[in-house]
């Protein structure tokens, strides 16, 4: 990623803001921690995942799993067997990710019920938008 400082190209310094959230973009996304969460006990194969994520279509599963490998949270093996057997494992990095997000997804599973609760209220309201 670059960036123009007068008119001139620069390339992007790692501590760049704009660097970090695009990462951030990727790894937080609706389905990539689900992933990865169910990928933190141990390697899953496709149908494991679909199966895992619920929600997650079939299409949308193979695109998170693409940007994940991509960006090395994840590895893709596949086993010459018929029918071939593809498995997908978090890389070291993927487990360091795991562990930063644990306790945000830990935190969502606890609070549910309260941003329920606190989405319904909000919704009965009286429309207070400005005209």
């Amino acid at each position: 990623m670059s960036g123009t400082v007068g008119g001139e190209s620069r390339p992007a310094r790692p501590e760049d803001p704009c660097q970090a959230r695009e990462v951030l973009g990727i790894v937080g996304d609706k389905w990539s921690l689900l992933i990865v969460r169910n990928l933190s006990q141990g390697p899953r194969r496709f149908t494991e995942l679909k199966r895992a994520v619920d929600g997650i279509s079939q299409r949308m599963l193979t695109v998170t799993l693409r940007d994940l490998e991509r960006d090395g949270i994840l590895t893709r093996t596949v086993r010459n067997v018929m029918p071939p057997h593809v498995s997908y494992e978090l890389t070291p990095m993927g487990r360091t990710l795991r562990e930063a997000t644990a306790p945000l997804l830990e935190w969502s599973i606890t609070h549910l019920t309260h941003i329920d609760a606190a989405r319904a209220a909000y919704d009965a309201r009286p429309d207070t938008s400005p005209a």
